[in-house]
């Protein structure tokens, strides 16, 4: 059995984090994720304080495991939702999208473990002072919204400016990227695009086949002129928005409006023309629907598999 230290302070059974994707990581996915031994995550999003608390408590229902929540801090409801956290007392946090160093106090008083998602040595260093648990160093191969260095170059340069826990995300998708992560000096992994096509996983099938039929090149970047790029599947839309990026005779707000809504057209319609469907670059190694347990199982089968080959460069 794989033993890792981030294993210990989280309470959890296996290395694995789950992504906390908008409009996707609910109750459903996050309780089974937890229950089949890695730390399941509801993602808040830009949901009203109401839903994120509603899917607290239906995973407080589901498992007696720990989970987390995500937030997202350019929602307009992030200060209502860190409140709301720790309220709840929620076991873990992971945070997105922004630096979380004003909620770190209420967060660590309510007990709550905090491992902020950063793309840069700059922010770890930052969540390390403000008294972040771990942290989340994700390259720009991930799904949603990314940075501009991959995992290979950002996990080890995280790993040598923080004395706290790094997790590894982006492009791990097997046994290969969490082995991969582990040499890197990771003592973790975060993975979002591979939870999509869990069994336990709400999404809209349309959303799940389009990622299971996905090729190694069927991923692109947008949002670049904005500041917030965000990683997604290439369809009608992604195109004709990468497309109008690149338009001098639009507006950033014009720009900015075309995006409204598309997530949420995605992940609950399945509108294969006018939503995003946010996936990581891994999404050509995904060929099948399994449930969370299958997948996790799995992933720790073919890491333990892949640490022992790697005794054959040993001279």
């Amino acid at each position: 059995m794989i033993k890792s230290p981030i294993c210990e302070i989280l309470g959890i059974k296996y290395p694995i984090i789950q992504g906390g994707m908008a409009w996707i990581s609910d109750s459903s996915l996050a309780s089974a994720v937890s229950n089949a031994g890695g730390l399941g995550i509801i993602a808040a999003g830009n949901a009203p304080p109401e839903i994120v608390l509603e899917q607290i408590k239906k995973t407080k229902a589901l498992t007696d495991k720990p989970y987390g929540v995500n937030i997202m801090l350019i929602s307009p409801h992030a200060a209502e939702i860190a409140e709301l956290v720790a309220d709840e007392k929620v076991p873990v946090l992971t945070t997105g999208a922004g630096n979380p160093a004003k909620y770190m106090k209420q967060w660590t008083d309510a007990g709550i473990k905090i491992i902020p998602l950063v793309a840069s040595t700059g922010l770890a260093r930052m969540s390390e002072r403000s008294g972040a648990t771990a942290v989340i160093a994700e390259g720009c191969e991930a799904g949603g919204h990314i940075g501009e260095l991959t995992t290979m170059a950002l996990v080890p340069q995280v790993c040598d400016v923080v004395n706290i826990p790094v997790i590894a995300a982006g492009g791990i998708g097997d046994g290969r990227g969490i082995a991969a992560a582990f040499m890197l000096g990771a003592v973790g992994v975060q993975i979002g695009t591979r939870f999509l096509v869990a069994k336990e996983c709400t999404v809209h099938q349309n959303y799940k086949d389009k990622v299971i039929s996905a090729k190694d090149i069927d991923t692109i970047a947008t949002g670049k002129r904005l500041g917030h790029p965000v990683r997604s599947l290439k369809t009608t839309f992604s195109r004709d928005y990468f497309s109008k990026e690149y338009d001098a005779s639009i507006t950033n707000e014009e720009l900015e409006s075309l995006g409204v809504g598309a997530l949420q057209k995605a992940a609950i319609d399945g509108n294969v023309s006018e939503g995003c469907f946010p996936a990581g670059q891994i999404s050509g190694l995904i060929k099948k629907e399994q449930s969370a347990k299958e997948i996790i199982d799995e992933l720790m089968e073919e890491t333990a598999i892949i640490l022992d080959k790697a005794q054959q460069w040993k001279t």
